[in-house]
């Protein structure tokens, strides 16, 4: 059913269960300290020059670490990562370096930690931001690159994680 009038925060959150997006965790650090969260808002905007997009909850003053480093990665996730994607969006209300110590990390070009085996990382430093409503959108461009090993994806949908 279209509804023409005022969407309610509730029906659009249920009508976003059916988009099935790809799990990444994004992660900085700087001079503002370490920080990594889950993702499913982020896609590529451009391949020249290459630069992809993360959503981040800026009502969560956390996130502000990210644009006040001026870097960031985007790790996509396999399904062998649920555990992981878990940790890193709060569940089990670990600290940012227990999260860390679960997994592998490494650096490529800004600093900013990347994840070994992820399947693919996409190394940036933020060239724009911009806030709309609850959210604060990062603009990357790529200055490191990591192609990783071909294994399922893991993904989001009807909230909860999925492997394809």
């Amino acid at each position: 059913m279209l509804k023409k009038n005022e969407i309610q925060p509730r029906l659009y959150r249920d009508a976003m269960a059916n988009f099935a997006g790809h799990v990444h965790i994004v992660t900085t650090d700087g001079p503002a300290g370490r920080r990594g969260t889950t993702v499913i808002a982020a896609c590529s905007v451009s391949d020249d020059p290459p630069t992809v997009l993360v959503c981040l909850m800026r009502t969560n003053p956390a996130n502000d670490v990210f644009a006040e480093n001026g870097v960031f990665s985007l790790n996509t996730l396999g399904h062998h990562h649920q555990g992981l994607a878990n940790a890193f969006s709060g569940m089990g209300r670990l600290s940012q370096d227990k999260r860390f110590v679960l997994a592998e990390w490494d650096t490529i070009s800004t600093g900013a930690p990347t994840l070994v085996d992820a399947l693919s990382v996409f190394d940036c430093r933020i060239v724009e931001a911009k806030d709309v409503a609850t959210h604060r959108v990062l603009f990357g461009k790529v200055t490191g690159l990591r192609v990783g090993n071909k294994v399922r994806p893991l993904i989001y949908h009807d909230r909860g994680y999925h492997g394809l």
